[in-house]
Order: C-alpha cells, then structure tokens, then sequence
C-alpha cells in the first residue's frame, strides 16, 4: 500500500476514478431503476464511431483539437438524442433503435481505424480504459463533466424520478416527459464520455450500472441509492487499482471486473438476508 500511495500514476488515477464514480453513481441509478442499461451499452459502443472519425480527421489534415474523446463526447450526444427522437416521436422499440446505433457507430470506427495512418495506440487506450495516464487536464475535465451533471440532478432529479418510474404518470401531472427524457439521456451521454477514460469503451457499462444495480438491493430510496453507489464507485476503483498493482493486471478491465464481482456478492447477499 506504500508503494501504491507513493505512486504519481495511481494517484490520479484514483483521483479520476472518484470523480469518474459521481457522475456513474448518480446517473447510473436512473439508468438502473428505468431499465435502460442497454442504451447505455449502445451509447458507449456508438462513441467508437466518432473516436475513429476525430482520428482519422486528426491524424491526415493535423487539426490538434479532434482528439478522440472530443469525438466520443459528440457522438455520445447525437446517439442519446436520437435514441430519444425516435423512441418518442416514431414509436419504434428501443431495442431496434440501440441494435442499429450499436452497429453505425462500430462500423464506423472501426472502417475509420482501418483508414487512420500508424499505429492507434491512443484510440485502443480509449477502448480498453488506460486510467494510469490520467492527467490534470483529465481531472479537471472530469471535474467539469461531474459539475454539469450534478446541476441537472439538483434541478430536475424529482421530475427524472417521475419519468423513470410511471411516465403516464407523469404526463397526468402535466410533466414536460419528453424533454426530459431526452435530457436524462444526454446526461447519459456525458457520463459515458466520463466513464471512457476509467475503463474505457468496451468496459465502461460496466462501471455504469453495477455499482447502482448493487446499491439498489440495499436501498429504500432513490436518494440513498445513489450515495451508496458513489462510495461503492470509489471503494470499487480503489480494489481494482490494488489489484491491478498486486498482480499486473490491465487496470481497466480489473476495475470493470470488481464491480462485477462486488455486484455478485452484493446479489448472493441480499437474497440471503431476504431468505431470512
């Protein structure tokens, strides 16, 4: 443990883990208790689309400011919103529209990648996490992330509980369920974009919906729920980090392997004390 605290590189990373674990915490509750954690899924693989895009773009014309998680942060947005237009306005499953966002957005990194000059470490950081890396300017954009979404919570978390638990409900109480709804998914967007940097890509629903998922089996209120996962977040990035240290462990996938295993005993857990 002296050995991890003295280290510069595991340090922001811890640090950027815990701020990483605010936004998934709080978002991932909704996501958790709406049921919509395959958006999630489809959100995070679409970003692929936008990250090989930035690249491409960067690496032949030069332009310094398309960095891939630039890329993914406008993609997350436009595949949330429209997920959100066509669930709402053409009444098509969910399931049909994340299915096909799912598949643009990794065709289109990946024929991207294949068209983008010299080796793609970068982007692979980006899919596989490389939270090791993280710097100031990491931080501070995950601290400017985290402040947006905690603004939105403040102001319109009773209306989101609304929508996520009874949306007829909610349009019988004269709720604005649309703008909403698309609202908590850019939320989403944002989040994912946030949660690429800890454990990247292909690991990021993960970190999203299992420290919720957990936290809810021990929850009575939203509220609570959302707390618990937080600190469940972090207590999650800092085993996966030691782990990771201990045995030389990518700390992505080590991180997103914790909170399946903290999800698993915290499922075990829970249906043993109900038995009781």
């Amino acid at each position: 443990m002296t050995a991890f605290f003295s280290s510069h590189f595991f340090l922001m990373a811890l640090f950027a883990g815990g701020l990483a674990s605010i936004a998934s915490g709080i978002v991932g509750s909704y996501v958790v208790i709406k049921r919509i954690a395959f958006i999630a899924g489809s959100i995070s693989h679409s970003v692929l689309g936008g990250m090989g895009l930035f690249l491409y773009l960067r690496r032949t014309y030069d332009i310094a400011w398309l960095t891939p998680i630039n890329g993914a942060l406008i993609a997350a947005l436009l595949s949330s919103t429209l997920i959100g237009f066509i669930r709402l306005y053409y009444r098509q499953r969910e399931d049909t529209i994340i299915a096909a966002l799912w598949v643009l957005g990794m065709s289109i990194g990946v024929i991207f990648i294949s068209l983008t000059p010299g080796y793609n470490v970068e982007l692979m950081n980006f899919l596989f996490g490389n939270i090791l890396w993280a710097s100031s300017h990491d931080l501070i954009t995950l601290l400017i992330l985290d402040g947006v979404i905690l603004l939105v919570t403040l102001a319109f978390h009773k209306r989101f509980v609304l929508i996520c638990f009874d949306e007829k409900q909610a349009q019988l109480q004269r709720v604005q369920v649309a703008p909403l709804y698309l609202l908590l998914l850019g939320l989403i967007g944002l989040t994912v974009v946030l949660l690429i940097q800890v454990v990247g890509a292909i690991l990021v629903i993960a970190f999203l919906t299992l420290p919720a998922a957990a936290s809810n089996i021990f929850s009575k209120t939203l509220s609570v729920m959302m707390l618990f996962a937080v600190a469940l977040g972090i207590v999650i990035t800092l085993l996966g980090l030691s782990i990771s240290f201990t045995v030389n462990w990518p700390p992505g996938a080590t991180i997103a392997l914790t909170s399946t295993a903290v999800y698993l005993i915290a499922l075990l857990f829970g249906k043993r004390k109900q038995n009781v």
